[in-house]
């Protein structure tokens, strides 16, 4: 079984949409993470519940809030089409911002995991020597807990590729625009023979999918065994 040119065009534009989704998520999700696992406030649990909302609701749903905000004539979207003569909707952009928001729970708890595992004492020995909590964070907590901010930007990923429902609302499925793995294998599906010929493509998402989880998997023990040594 061979992949047609737009085959590949869904596969490449699948792996652009879920690396810059990562990027996009990174630094707040690090800093998001960092938060929930060191310190205490109140209204901390409505900070966790409202990462965690996108993991619970229907992503059509959050599809269609993202539409209606950065949409042709939602507040956001309208101000960046007239000031900057930019456009996230119906875009390959909407597609990452789309795979972003959905997958951004996972990252955030991975991330999370991995900050509540680094030793405080470390970093009260750091802060203790006159180093200030900014320079802790660089040079202690932050390189201790890389493996578990990896493994959540690889599990972010899988989740990006496989994004179908918040995409299809806000990016929609444009041939050779905005169509990923996922919105390629539904358009097949609903044509004749489609299913057949859709199998490359599922092999292909399997096969990122699976890579992403085992690599994070296997960075996620790596730091667990550094922890415990």
């Amino acid at each position: 079984m061979f992949m047609s040119t737009q085959d590949w065009f869904a596969v490449r534009l699948s792996l652009q949409v879920a690396i810059t989704a990562v990027i996009i998520s990174l630094p707040s999700a690090v800093l998001i993470g960092y938060i929930l696992a060191k310190r205490r406030f109140r209204g901390k649990w409505l900070i966790q519940n409202l990462v965690d909302l996108p993991l619970v609701l229907p992503p059509v749903v959050t599809g269609y809030m993202l539409l209606v905000c950065f949409g042709p004539y939602g507040p956001v979207g309208s101000f960046l089409a007239h000031t900057f003569h930019f456009r996230i909707a119906f875009n390959w952009l909407g597609a990452a911002l789309a795979s972003a928001v959905v997958s951004y729970p996972l990252m955030v708890r991975s991330i999370r995991s991995a900050f509540s595992s680094v030793d405080s004492k470390l970093e009260f020995a750091s802060e203790s020597l006159g180093i200030n909590k900014f320079k802790t964070f660089l040079q202690i907590s932050l390189p201790l807990a890389s493996n578990g901010i990896l493994a959540g930007c690889l599990l972010a990923f899988a989740r990006s590729i496989g994004e179908f429902g918040a995409t299809i609302m806000i990016a929609g499925d444009i041939p050779d625009q905005t169509r990923t793995i996922p919105l390629a294998i539904y358009s097949l599906a609903n044509t004749i023979g489609g299913i057949k010929s859709g199998w490359p493509l599922v092999l292909m998402a399997i096969s990122l999918s699976s890579i992403s989880l085992i690599c994070g998997e296997i960075l996620e023990r790596r730091g667990w065994r550094n922890d415990n040594s």
